[in-house]
């Protein structure tokens, strides 16, 4: 397996679920270890329970370092309305999120790739930054030479996952618009998400 499925394969072991709902069977829903959870392995403590939640976010999209996830988490709190509903509009207003759910490539972590490799034009102008913060309004499209690439036909094709109703695609231009910043409930997560526990979890510092 290259770097990538391994690092994928490790978050989904470590959460213990399928985080993108692709059902890699080479993913086994046990801890990482060398003899996964053993039998009799004590209930997870309330932190416990947090940390995994805030993990399963910090994985689902992307495997966020640590120092950048907080960062956000610290912006959602600064903004007026609900903590847990800018925290997730946050994330799900980032870049490589909206290049995920638009189906244009097959995972969170090739839409940090594309991203990164100039394939991505926001406004008829180019970002590389992965983290870049769409505003609702906003039209990305891939580039002409992205939009011979296999990966982005196969992707398309494939077309795994539903497209939200907070973007408005545009198949035959290969462009999407973002229409508005998502509610919790409106984003499709193929897991249960406790955003609630990921607030708490640092609000106990």
């Amino acid at each position: 397996m290259t770097k990538i499925i391994k690092s994928k394969a490790k978050i989904c072991r470590t959460i213990g679920a399928d985080l993108w709902g692709r059902q890699n069977k080479k993913i086994r829903k046990s801890r990482p270890g060398q003899h996964g959870v053993k039998s009799g392995a004590k209930k997870l403590t309330v932190y416990g329970v947090q940390l995994s939640a805030k993990q399963k976010f910090r994985g689902y999209y992307g495997d966020i370092p640590e120092r950048q996830f907080y960062g956000i988490y610290k912006e959602a709190t600064r903004k007026r309305g609900d903590t847990i509903e800018n925290l997730v509009g946050l994330l799900e207003s980032r870049l490589d999120a909206f290049i995920y759910r638009t189906n244009f490539v097959p995972t969170i972590f090739a839409a940090r790739q594309f991203i990164s490799h100039n394939h991505v034009k926001v406004n008829n102008r180019k970002v590389n930054i992965r983290s870049y913060v769409l505003k609702p309004g906003d039209v990305v499209e891939i580039t002409d030479k992205a939009k011979q690439m296999k990966i982005v036909s196969e992707a398309i094709s494939a077309n795994e996952r539903a497209i939200p109703e907070y973007i408005e695609m545009d198949i035959p231009n290969m462009s999407a618009k973002y229409l508005k910043v998502p509610m919790f409930e409106e984003i499709p997560y193929a897991v249960e998400m406790q955003p609630n526990l990921v607030i708490e979890f640092y609000s106990r510092s």
